[in-house]
């Protein structure tokens, strides 16, 4: 039986971050009075990409490192992609602006998440391979 012992750290921390996305996204709702989409409010449009982006990422990477942690990939590579990840759900939203697509905090954001990622396929590949 394997234990995960590195990924569900970062597992936790990436769900703070989520929920305190999406209470802003609730917050927000409520505060307008709109249930469903964005009502063309740009203020909630952005919130709600911040908290879709926290999303995918956060998924994606994740499930990467459960099963790159299951075949039994250095602790020391899962917590630099654990650390790539909270390091990019940690600056991204600040740095996702309508009116600047190449605000740094958002290049930081996607550049660490893309870092992780490659990081941690390679821990697979490299598990896979059998190398």
């Amino acid at each position: 039986m394997t234990t995960f012992v590195v990924t569900p750290i970062y597992a936790l921390a990436a769900a703070v971050i989520y929920l305190a996305l999406w209470m802003r996204v609730t917050a927000l709702r409520s505060s307008k009075g709109i249930s469903i989409g964005d009502a063309g409010n740009q203020e909630l449009l952005l919130r709600v990409r911040q908290h879709g982006n926290c999303a995918e990422w956060s998924s994606f990477i994740l499930i990467l490192m459960i099963l790159a942690e299951g075949m039994g990939a250095p602790a020391l590579y899962l917590h630099i992609s654990g650390a790539l990840l909270l390091i990019g759900r940690v600056t991204h939203p600040f740095g996702l602006k309508a009116n600047n697509a190449g605000h740094p905090l958002r290049y930081v954001g996607n550049g660490t998440n893309i870092l992780a990622t490659l990081n941690v396929m390679i821990c697979l590949g490299v598990n896979i391979l059998g190398l």
